[in-house]
């Protein structure tokens, strides 16, 4: 087997988002750019107030149209070169995909997207500056924002598994490993694959993981040269 061939499969999470100046909710006691977390990204909240998480969601998709993928993104992008590349991603922005990923995976959902309220195979991509209402129809259909709720099942999370369970090389960068069902890919790993996973404050990890305590641009920096070295300059993998 060539190297080009290894399956790399990546999770993210929020750490990668981060360094680009995207706010998360992962260190501030369950605030969400001042909002509790459970009034704007739960089935709950959107059921209670749905005219704030729309208003929520516009200003996130606002937002997100200020900032660029960082270093991390780019050298993800750039060991597609190499290795039959898939992300998974955690994270709603569409940051992968404007760094060139190929094969992304959004666990729970993405941002810039709305979906039908009556029918979930419904969705539109609207972009950054549009916005919603309640009230808002899209060709007859009531919306609400294409984003897995809390309370709600992870409609890819399937397809995530079956990613994780082809695995040649698993990574896992920026995310505390506490959201399930998120956190459990690394459960279906195959047990001779192995696993980096890039953190400045990881999480306590089966043994055999290989854990780069650094934050996501300065530790992908540090795992490309490795599987350069160890998958590509190897010539017994080469040949």
């Amino acid at each position: 087997m060539t190297a080009k061939r290894l399956k790399l499969v990546v999770s993210t999470g929020a750490g990668i988002s981060a360094e680009s100046g995207i706010s998360t909710f992962r260190d501030a006691d369950g605030l969400w750019e001042n909002h509790n977390v459970m009034d704007v990204a739960s089935a709950d909240g959107f059921a209670r107030n749905p005219a704030l998480v729309h208003q929520f969601y516009n200003e996130r998709r606002a937002a997100l149209a200020a900032v660029e993928p960082n270093d991390a993104h780019r050298i993800l992008r750039r060991l597609e070169e190499y290795f039959d590349m898939y992300v998974i991603t955690q994270n709603v922005d569409d940051l992968h995909e404007r760094a060139g990923s190929s094969n992304i995976t959004h666990l729970h959902g993405e941002l810039t997207k709305v979906r039908a309220l009556d029918d979930e195979s419904r969705v539109w991509k609207i972009g950054y500056h549009e916005t919603t209402t309640p009230d808002t129809v899209i060709d007859g259909h009531h919306v609400r924002p294409h984003i897995v709720f809390f309370q709600e099942a992870v409609p890819m999370f399937e397809r995530a598994t079956e990613l994780a369970a082809q695995a040649d090389i698993f990574v896992i960068i920026g995310t505390s490993l506490v959201v399930y069902p998120a956190a459990a890919l690394v459960q279906y790993v195959p047990r001779t694959s192995p696993v980096y996973y890039i953190d400045p404050r990881p999480s306590r990890v089966p043994d055999g993981v290989t854990v780069i305590r650094e934050n996501a641009t300065t530790g992908m920096a540090e795992l490309e040269r490795i599987l350069i070295d160890k998958y590509i300059k190897d010539e017994s993998i080469k040949h």
